[in-house]
């Protein structure tokens, strides 16, 4: 029997709890709790179809199975046995923990926390079912299992691939920013898609795409598929249908955005026009092979959004120190522009 609202949990970067909080709530769904790393709501099974299908900062969806303490390994598989299996897979679902966490617990072998919650879950199934063997040639059903304190979490992982996998990103410079971390840093600025935006070291176009998606309301799982499709035990094929029509019917076409990226390296930026294109926003991004110490703009308001490089993408600490030395002359002429930059230079001020 399917259950009318289930409990949600949402991964996301630490530290961007809050812009990840703001999201569901803009979406309709209830707070149940937001911890270090995630954030967890109450939604039906539409909502699953929509938070997989909209939400920009979180890394996936996980419908919350049950939570309960386990300090042993007898424990923990008594604790996964007494779950109403049958309930979220069907007699031929291939079930399997794709993953397994342990932090500041007595249970912390993630291979063996794997092994022992498969076997609880085989048990179980085999009493429900009344079989004694599983093909398992049916839909997935991935589970992810997080212990933290001795509390055992339980998560059926409703997306599959990582939604920071937008589909858009083929090709890739090196140090990439992830499309989530580069949503969640666009969010958490005061940016509006009537404001000038400029990455100056755009890469692969991760930040421009983006910030153009948030401009014209472009659901970012529009371009990809997600493993709960196949799940009609859960999810009836209808609300997929119908959450990705209202998707489309969200998109403004007509929306004002004005996104630039520059990049020094010819070939990047090909990588980069090639990536918009694939998201469908390559008509409003202006790429340019543009030099940093070259930045200028006819405008008096605008935003800075960059991730500038450092690591794989500078050779030494000189070229780091003359670059950033750089970026502060930019800032000081540009007093009416904002920028905001991530960076992992400790120097950086």
């Amino acid at each position: 029997m399917k259950r009318s609202t289930y409990e949600l949990i949402a991964p996301c970067h630490f530290g961007m709890e809050a812009v990840l909080k703001r999201e569901i709530l803009e979406l309709g769904y209830e707070i149940s709790s937001v911890d270090n790393g995630k954030v967890a709501f109450i939604a039906d099974a539409e909502g699953i179809c929509r938070a997989n299908l909209f939400l920009r900062t979180t890394e996936r969806v996980l419908l919350k199975v049950a939570e309960f303490k386990a300090v042993t390994f007898d424990e923990l598989f008594e604790g996964i046995k007494s779950i109403h299996w049958d309930q979220y897979i069907p007699e031929d679902g291939r079930f399997w923990v794709a993953k397994a966490s342990s932090v500041s617990s007595k249970l912390f072998s993630p291979s063996d926390i794997q092994r022992i919650v498969k076997k609880a879950m085989v048990e179980c199934l085999k009493q429900t079912y009344h079989t004694s063997w599983f093909a398992e040639d049916g839909a997935d059903y991935p589970l992810r299992i997080s212990i933290r304190k001795d509390i055992v979490t339980v998560g059926l992982d409703t997306t599959g691939v990582s939604l920071h996998k937008r589909g858009y990103r083929k090709q890739t410079a090196p140090a990439p920013l992830t499309e989530t971390l580069a949503a969640a840093i666009l969010l958490l600025s005061p940016w509006k898609r009537d404001r000038i935006l400029v990455d100056p070291f755009c890469g692969s176009g991760t930040i421009p795409i983006e910030a153009a998606m948030i401009a014209k309301n472009i659901a970012p799982g529009m371009n990809r598929d997600f493993i709960s499709e196949n799940w009609p035990n859960l999810i009836p094929k209808k609300e997929w249908y119908e959450v990705g029509q209202e998707a489309m019917d969200l998109i403004e076409e007509d929306a004002p955005v004005a996104v630039q990226g520059y990049d020094l390296d010819a070939e990047v930026l090909k990588m980069a026009r090639a990536n918009a294109a694939l998201a469908g926003v390559d008509k409003y991004i202006h790429f340019q092979q543009r030099d940093i110490v070259n930045f200028s703009s006819p405008k008096p308001y605008g935003f800075v959004i960059s991730n500038p490089p450092y690591g794989e993408r500078l050779s030494s600490k000189q070229e780091m120190e003359l670059l950033y030395r750089t970026i502060g002359n930019i800032i000081k002429e540009n007093e009416t522009w904002s920028f905001f930059l991530l960076s992992g230079y400790e120097d950086a001020q």
